[in-house]
């Protein structure tokens, strides 16, 4: 046996460490659980940073076509930092929000959330069906309006630019999305109203409490639409700072006026070489006059942009104005249908507190009777003993005790309903 045993078992290592080896092998082996195991953190982290389909509206055009874009991509591409994506994103739940940008806008209104610029709208793909008739409601407005300039001023008093009607179709979007919702909860609302009032059972009262969770979950998003819309209106730096067609054109107009400017200086510099060189000028003639130019069509384009931008602010407030009337009409039919609500919950409860009070009368009632009739209880407990007296020989004994008994509990009972009625515990 101990030959096989010898064959079976590896060889023993002769080393410097076999003591420790040993002692080693008498301790218990802890096996740790390596950090972050069963955790795709290479993932996690790229997640965010994969393509993501979009829908391009073009501004120009009006085609529409599905592009795929990264997150750093969109970024550099509308010049917005991640935080205004994450408002995009629809694996998070945000508030409704218009943000004004240098190059974009912003836009999560309930299910309408896109990337407004002076050239495209870029919504993400999406199979609802608010996503795609805002695309076509898009389409459709841009080709009534083909004609009228898309990336200069009209002399329309009626015109919008691009990015003015792109945000006036998601606000007409979200608006009617509420509004529908608002609709929708109100048909269901009164019938279901009426008939708890009618008849007030568990299951109406459960199905009224569903109802007003529901109704405030839309109050709140009808409300919050409201405060976006009305604090746009309240900042004219952020309605300047959405115009972002006016914006792109000073870009646009400074960089041609720059160049034309680099060209006439390096025509005055080749004029200088060949000129001869007086030494009573000064030889900063040239930088004097580029300086002049350069100070007079800034103060004449800032005069120009000063005043477009009051006309374009006080456009875009009559645009939000109108939708502000719009949301603002929604929220009152929903705050008037909380009020019925309420109301009809407080005539409810003044049902219940009648009915429980009708309870608890008619329980003090029969409690009271109940005390009366043990009376006669006790009599015969203590006529049943076993032992004998005159008053059992006698043969009316019986309905004397019986008559007796019957006049105290009248006495007691009459004396209990007058000390109800005293202490107003019962109307009687």
């Amino acid at each position: 046996m101990a030959e096989v045993r010898e064959r079976l078992l590896p060889p023993r290592r002769f080393s410097s460490a076999a003591s420790i080896n040993q002692n080693a092998a008498h301790t218990p082996t802890i096996v740790r659980r390596p950090l972050f195991q069963g955790m795709d953190v290479l993932g996690l982290k790229k997640r965010g940073q994969g393509l993501r389909s979009w829908i391009r509206v073009d501004a120009a055009t009006g085609g529409s076509q599905v592009i795929e874009v990264d997150k750093f991509t969109m970024m550099r591409r509308c010049d917005l930092p991640a935080r205004d994506l994450r408002l995009l994103d629809p694996l998070f739940v945000y508030p409704s929000t218009i943000l004004g940008r240098e190059k974009a806008i912003v836009v999560n209104l309930e299910q309408i959330r896109c990337i407004i610029t002076a050239d495209e709208v870029l919504l993400l793909n999406s199979l609802d069906s608010y996503v795609l008739q805002y695309v076509n409601e898009l389409q459709r407005r841009l080709a009534a309006h083909s004609g009228d300039g898309l990336h200069g001023w009209s002399t329309s008093p009626d015109y919008l630019p691009f990015e003015f009607r792109a945000l006036e179709v998601a606000l007409e979007a979200a608006c009617t999305f509420l509004d529908t919702q608002a609709g929708e909860l109100e048909t269901e609302a009164y019938p279901l109203l009426d008939e708890l009032t009618s008849k007030i059972s568990t299951l109406n009262l459960e199905r009224v409490r569903r109802l007003k969770s529901r109704l405030v979950a839309l109050t709140r998003r009808v409300q919050k639409v409201r405060d976006e819309i009305e604090q746009l209106m309240d900042d004219d730096g952020d309605m300047a700072e959405m115009y972002l067609t006016e914006k792109k054109s000073r870009l646009e107009a400074s960089f041609f006026g720059d160049q034309s400017l680099l060209g006439y200086s390096s025509a005055g510099a080749g004029l200088s070489v060949s000129a001869p060189v007086s030494p009573v000028s000064s030889p900063t003639d040239s930088r004097k006059l580029e300086k002049a130019i350069s100070l007079s069509r800034s103060r004449h384009d800032s005069m120009r942009s000063s005043e477009s931008n009051k006309e374009n602010i006080e456009g875009l407030e009559m645009l939000l104005e109108a939708y502000f009337v719009v949301i603002d009409s929604t929220l009152n039919k929903l705050t008037s249908l909380k009020e019925y609500i309420d109301d009809t919950e407080d005539f409810i409860n003044i049902q219940l507190d009648n009915v429980r009070n009708q309870l608890i009368q008619f329980e003090l009632l029969l409690t009271t009777g109940t005390f009366v009739v043990a009376i006669f209880g006790v009599v015969a407990g203590v006529f049943g003993m076993n032992f004998t007296i005159p008053l059992f020989d006698d043969p009316i004994a019986f309905q004397w005790v019986l008559i007796v008994t019957g006049i105290c509990g009248i006495i007691i009972f009459c004396g209990f309903l007058w000390y109800f009625k005293y202490r107003r515990l019962m109307p009687l």
